[in-house]
Protein backbone atom coordinates (compact mmCIF):
# COMPACT_ATOMS: atom_id res chain seq x y z
CA UNK A 1 0.00 0.00 0.00
CA UNK A 2 1.24 3.40 -0.84
CA UNK A 3 -0.35 6.89 0.60
CA UNK A 4 2.09 9.32 -1.60
CA UNK A 5 0.04 11.50 -2.98
CA UNK A 6 0.40 13.34 -7.14
CA UNK A 7 -0.65 16.63 -7.00
CA UNK A 8 -3.50 15.81 -9.76
CA UNK A 9 -4.66 13.34 -6.66
CA UNK A 10 -4.77 16.61 -3.97
CA UNK A 11 -6.07 18.86 -6.11
CA UNK A 12 -9.23 16.62 -6.89
CA UNK A 13 -9.22 15.45 -3.38
CA UNK A 14 -9.43 19.10 -2.25
CA UNK A 15 -12.15 19.97 -4.65
CA UNK A 16 -13.66 16.98 -3.01
CA UNK A 17 -13.42 18.14 0.06
CA UNK A 18 -14.91 21.41 -0.32
CA UNK A 19 -18.04 20.73 -2.65
CA UNK A 20 -18.66 17.96 0.09
CA UNK A 21 -18.42 19.96 3.29
CA UNK A 22 -17.36 23.47 2.63
CA UNK A 23 -13.86 22.58 4.54
CA UNK A 24 -10.87 24.57 2.50
CA UNK A 25 -7.95 22.26 2.54
CA UNK A 26 -5.00 24.43 2.29
CA UNK A 27 -1.75 23.89 0.21
CA UNK A 28 1.04 22.04 1.70
CA UNK A 29 -1.48 19.39 3.29
CA UNK A 30 -0.53 16.70 1.37
CA UNK A 31 0.57 15.24 4.32
CA UNK A 32 -2.10 15.62 5.65
CA UNK A 33 -4.35 13.68 3.40
CA UNK A 34 -1.43 10.90 3.04
CA UNK A 35 -1.96 10.22 6.71
CA UNK A 36 -5.83 10.19 7.24
CA UNK A 37 -6.74 8.20 3.66
CA UNK A 38 -4.82 4.89 5.25
CA UNK A 39 -7.77 3.73 6.86
CA UNK A 40 -9.82 4.11 3.85
CA UNK A 41 -7.47 2.35 1.50
CA UNK A 42 -7.54 -0.40 3.82
CA UNK A 43 -11.24 -0.95 4.18
CA UNK A 44 -11.61 -0.83 0.07
CA UNK A 45 -8.15 -2.71 -0.20
CA UNK A 46 -6.77 -0.57 -2.27
CA UNK A 47 -2.95 0.28 -2.45
CA UNK A 48 -2.66 3.91 -3.67
CA UNK A 49 -4.68 7.20 -3.83
CA UNK A 50 -5.03 6.77 -7.48
CA UNK A 51 -7.09 4.14 -6.70
CA UNK A 52 -9.29 5.57 -4.51
CA UNK A 53 -9.82 8.96 -6.78
CA UNK A 54 -10.97 6.69 -9.41
CA UNK A 55 -13.21 4.94 -6.88
CA UNK A 56 -14.84 8.11 -6.07
CA UNK A 57 -14.98 8.96 -9.21
CA UNK A 58 -17.29 6.35 -10.65
CA UNK A 59 -20.83 5.74 -9.66
CA UNK A 60 -19.78 3.24 -6.98
CA UNK A 61 -17.81 5.67 -5.00
CA UNK A 62 -20.57 6.78 -2.50
CA UNK A 63 -19.82 4.80 0.41
CA UNK A 64 -15.84 5.88 -0.17
CA UNK A 65 -16.79 9.49 -0.53
CA UNK A 66 -18.80 9.18 3.43
CA UNK A 67 -16.04 7.70 4.42
CA UNK A 68 -13.33 9.81 3.39
CA UNK A 69 -15.21 13.24 4.40
CA UNK A 70 -15.26 11.15 7.68
CA UNK A 71 -11.24 10.72 7.54
CA UNK A 72 -10.52 14.19 6.48
CA UNK A 73 -12.43 16.12 9.17
CA UNK A 74 -10.59 18.00 12.10
CA UNK A 75 -12.29 16.27 14.93
CA UNK A 76 -9.97 17.74 18.37
CA UNK A 77 -11.98 18.21 21.36
CA UNK A 78 -11.78 17.92 25.28
CA UNK A 79 -14.22 18.63 27.99
CA UNK A 80 -14.55 22.16 29.39
CA UNK A 81 -11.95 22.92 26.46
CA UNK A 82 -10.23 26.33 26.84
CA UNK A 83 -12.60 26.73 30.08
CA UNK A 84 -12.93 30.33 29.55
CA UNK A 85 -16.36 30.40 27.77
CA UNK A 86 -17.73 27.62 30.48
CA UNK A 87 -17.16 29.65 33.14
CA UNK A 88 -19.07 32.71 31.40
CA UNK A 89 -21.73 30.32 30.18
CA UNK A 90 -22.28 29.10 34.28
CA UNK A 91 -21.46 32.63 35.90
CA UNK A 92 -23.45 35.00 33.12
CA UNK A 93 -25.40 33.50 30.40
CA UNK A 94 -27.31 30.85 31.98
CA UNK A 95 -28.33 32.89 34.78
CA UNK A 96 -29.53 35.95 32.39
CA UNK A 97 -31.30 33.37 29.93
CA UNK A 98 -33.00 31.68 32.81
CA UNK A 99 -34.26 34.97 34.17
CA UNK A 100 -35.62 35.97 30.84
CA UNK A 101 -36.83 32.57 30.22
CA UNK A 102 -39.07 32.06 33.42
CA UNK A 103 -42.50 32.23 31.97
CA UNK A 104 -41.93 29.92 29.16
CA UNK A 105 -39.49 27.80 30.66
CA UNK A 106 -37.72 26.36 27.31
CA UNK A 107 -33.89 26.49 26.65
CA UNK A 108 -32.67 25.37 23.31
CA UNK A 109 -28.88 24.87 22.64
CA UNK A 110 -27.11 23.74 19.60
CA UNK A 111 -23.35 22.43 19.93
CA UNK A 112 -22.01 22.54 15.80
CA UNK A 113 -19.38 20.41 14.85
CA UNK A 114 -19.77 18.51 18.06
CA UNK A 115 -17.42 16.15 17.02
CA UNK A 116 -17.35 12.93 19.85
CA UNK A 117 -19.40 15.18 22.14
CA UNK A 118 -17.47 15.95 24.83
CA UNK A 119 -18.80 19.77 24.34
CA UNK A 120 -22.96 19.00 24.62
CA UNK A 121 -21.73 16.61 27.76
CA UNK A 122 -20.15 19.48 29.05
CA UNK A 123 -22.91 21.65 28.71
CA UNK A 124 -25.18 19.05 29.88
CA UNK A 125 -23.00 18.28 33.32
CA UNK A 126 -23.28 22.17 34.29
CA UNK A 127 -26.98 22.32 33.96
CA UNK A 128 -27.05 19.60 35.96
CA UNK A 129 -24.48 20.56 38.53
CA UNK A 130 -25.37 24.18 38.97
CA UNK A 131 -28.84 25.02 37.72
CA UNK A 132 -31.40 21.91 39.32
CA UNK A 133 -33.93 24.21 39.32
CA UNK A 134 -34.34 23.43 35.45
CA UNK A 135 -35.13 20.10 35.74
CA UNK A 136 -38.57 21.28 35.80
CA UNK A 137 -38.20 23.18 31.82
CA UNK A 138 -37.88 22.25 28.26
CA UNK A 139 -34.62 21.80 28.28
CA UNK A 140 -33.21 20.82 24.54
CA UNK A 141 -29.46 20.30 22.92
CA UNK A 142 -29.16 19.49 20.10
CA UNK A 143 -25.35 18.24 19.06
CA UNK A 144 -24.38 17.52 15.19
CA UNK A 145 -21.89 16.90 13.33
CA UNK A 146 -20.83 15.86 9.62
CA UNK A 147 -18.89 12.59 10.48
CA UNK A 148 -20.67 9.31 11.33
CA UNK A 149 -17.97 7.74 13.21
CA UNK A 150 -17.52 10.82 15.84
CA UNK A 151 -21.26 10.57 16.17
CA UNK A 152 -20.98 6.84 16.63
CA UNK A 153 -19.20 7.95 19.52
CA UNK A 154 -20.60 10.72 21.21
CA UNK A 155 -24.28 8.48 21.02
CA UNK A 156 -22.34 5.86 23.31
CA UNK A 157 -20.90 8.17 25.47
CA UNK A 158 -17.61 6.20 26.22
CA UNK A 159 -14.58 7.70 26.77
CA UNK A 160 -10.90 6.27 27.12
CA UNK A 161 -8.66 7.90 29.86
CA UNK A 162 -6.87 9.84 28.22
CA UNK A 163 -10.20 11.77 27.22
CA UNK A 164 -11.47 11.97 30.77
CA UNK A 165 -8.30 12.95 31.88
CA UNK A 166 -7.99 16.49 29.42
CA UNK A 167 -10.04 18.84 31.33
CA UNK A 168 -12.46 17.07 33.07
CA UNK A 169 -12.53 17.60 36.76
CA UNK A 170 -12.37 14.70 38.83
CA UNK A 171 -15.61 15.12 41.04
CA UNK A 172 -17.56 14.88 37.72
CA UNK A 173 -15.56 12.02 36.51
CA UNK A 174 -16.81 9.99 39.38
CA UNK A 175 -20.07 11.54 39.53
CA UNK A 176 -21.12 11.29 35.93
CA UNK A 177 -19.23 9.01 34.53
CA UNK A 178 -19.08 4.75 35.28
CA UNK A 179 -15.88 3.13 34.79
CA UNK A 180 -16.28 -0.46 32.19
CA UNK A 181 -12.78 -1.63 32.27
CA UNK A 182 -10.29 0.90 30.36
CA UNK A 183 -13.26 2.94 29.59
CA UNK A 184 -15.98 5.74 31.27
CA UNK A 185 -19.54 5.53 30.26
CA UNK A 186 -21.36 8.68 30.96
CA UNK A 187 -24.36 8.36 32.82
CA UNK A 188 -27.71 7.76 31.09
CA UNK A 189 -29.32 11.01 33.02
CA UNK A 190 -26.95 13.25 30.44
CA UNK A 191 -26.83 11.16 27.33
CA UNK A 192 -30.82 11.47 27.23
CA UNK A 193 -30.34 15.59 27.84
CA UNK A 194 -28.93 15.56 24.36
CA UNK A 195 -30.12 14.74 20.62
CA UNK A 196 -27.36 14.31 18.50
CA UNK A 197 -28.08 14.06 14.49
CA UNK A 198 -25.62 14.27 11.60
CA UNK A 199 -25.45 17.75 9.43
CA UNK A 200 -23.56 18.98 7.11
CA UNK A 201 -22.98 22.96 7.66
CA UNK A 202 -22.83 23.09 3.72
CA UNK A 203 -26.07 21.97 3.35
CA UNK A 204 -29.28 22.86 4.38
CA UNK A 205 -29.62 23.35 8.22
CA UNK A 206 -33.07 21.42 10.44
CA UNK A 207 -31.97 23.47 13.27
CA UNK A 208 -35.55 24.90 14.44
CA UNK A 209 -35.15 28.29 15.78
CA UNK A 210 -35.36 30.10 18.08
CA UNK A 211 -31.89 29.08 19.14
CA UNK A 212 -30.53 30.36 22.97
CA UNK A 213 -27.30 29.48 22.43
CA UNK A 214 -25.41 28.31 19.41
CA UNK A 215 -21.79 27.17 20.23
CA UNK A 216 -20.03 26.63 17.04
CA UNK A 217 -16.21 26.89 18.69
CA UNK A 218 -13.23 26.66 16.00
CA UNK A 219 -14.82 25.47 13.05
CA UNK A 220 -14.98 29.18 10.96
CA UNK A 221 -11.27 28.55 10.84
CA UNK A 222 -11.71 25.68 8.32
CA UNK A 223 -14.12 27.36 5.61
CA UNK A 224 -13.10 30.05 3.22
CA UNK A 225 -14.79 33.41 3.78
CA UNK A 226 -17.69 32.92 1.51
CA UNK A 227 -18.75 30.46 3.66
CA UNK A 228 -18.45 31.94 6.72
CA UNK A 229 -20.26 34.63 6.01
CA UNK A 230 -23.08 32.24 4.93
CA UNK A 231 -22.70 30.09 7.99
CA UNK A 232 -22.55 33.23 10.22
CA UNK A 233 -25.96 34.74 8.46
CA UNK A 234 -28.04 31.70 8.86
CA UNK A 235 -26.90 31.18 12.29
CA UNK A 236 -27.97 35.06 12.57
CA UNK A 237 -31.77 34.22 11.44
CA UNK A 238 -32.45 31.10 14.13
CA UNK A 239 -30.51 32.68 16.88
CA UNK A 240 -32.78 34.55 19.60
CA UNK A 241 -32.47 37.91 19.48
CA UNK A 242 -30.91 38.13 23.50
CA UNK A 243 -29.58 34.97 22.60
CA UNK A 244 -25.88 33.90 22.80
CA UNK A 245 -23.03 32.66 19.84
CA UNK A 246 -19.71 31.20 21.34
CA UNK A 247 -16.74 30.99 18.59
CA UNK A 248 -13.35 29.76 19.20
CA UNK A 249 -10.57 31.71 20.66
CA UNK A 250 -9.10 32.28 17.52
CA UNK A 251 -12.46 33.05 15.15
CA UNK A 252 -14.78 36.23 14.55
CA UNK A 253 -17.67 37.98 13.17
CA UNK A 254 -15.46 41.14 12.76
CA UNK A 255 -16.36 41.93 8.51
CA UNK A 256 -17.80 39.09 8.11
CA UNK A 257 -21.34 39.57 9.77
CA UNK A 258 -22.46 43.06 10.96
CA UNK A 259 -25.34 41.71 12.88
CA UNK A 260 -23.46 40.71 15.55
CA UNK A 261 -21.36 42.42 18.06
CA UNK A 262 -18.94 40.61 20.72
CA UNK A 263 -19.57 41.04 23.93
CA UNK A 264 -16.79 40.00 26.63
CA UNK A 265 -17.43 37.98 29.29
CA UNK A 266 -16.04 36.38 32.11
CA UNK A 267 -12.03 36.26 29.93
CA UNK A 268 -14.28 35.25 27.01
CA UNK A 269 -15.88 36.84 24.15
CA UNK A 270 -19.13 35.51 22.88
CA UNK A 271 -21.73 37.48 20.85
CA UNK A 272 -24.82 38.75 20.68
CA UNK A 273 -27.37 40.15 17.92
CA UNK A 274 -27.39 44.36 18.21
Amino acid sequence: MSAAITPGEFDFIRQFLLQRSAIALDAGKEYLVEARVVPVLRKYKLTTIGELVALLRSPSGGAAERDLVDALTTNETYFFRDIHPFNALRLTVLPSLIQKRTATRRLNIWCAASSTGQEPYTIAMILREYFPALRGWDVRILATDLANHVLARAIEGKYNQIEVNRGLPAPLLLKYFKQEGPWWQISEELRKMITFRKLNLAEAWSVPPPVDLVFIRNVLIYFNVEMKKNILERIKRLLAPDGYLFLGSAETTVNLESAFKAVHINNTNCYQLG
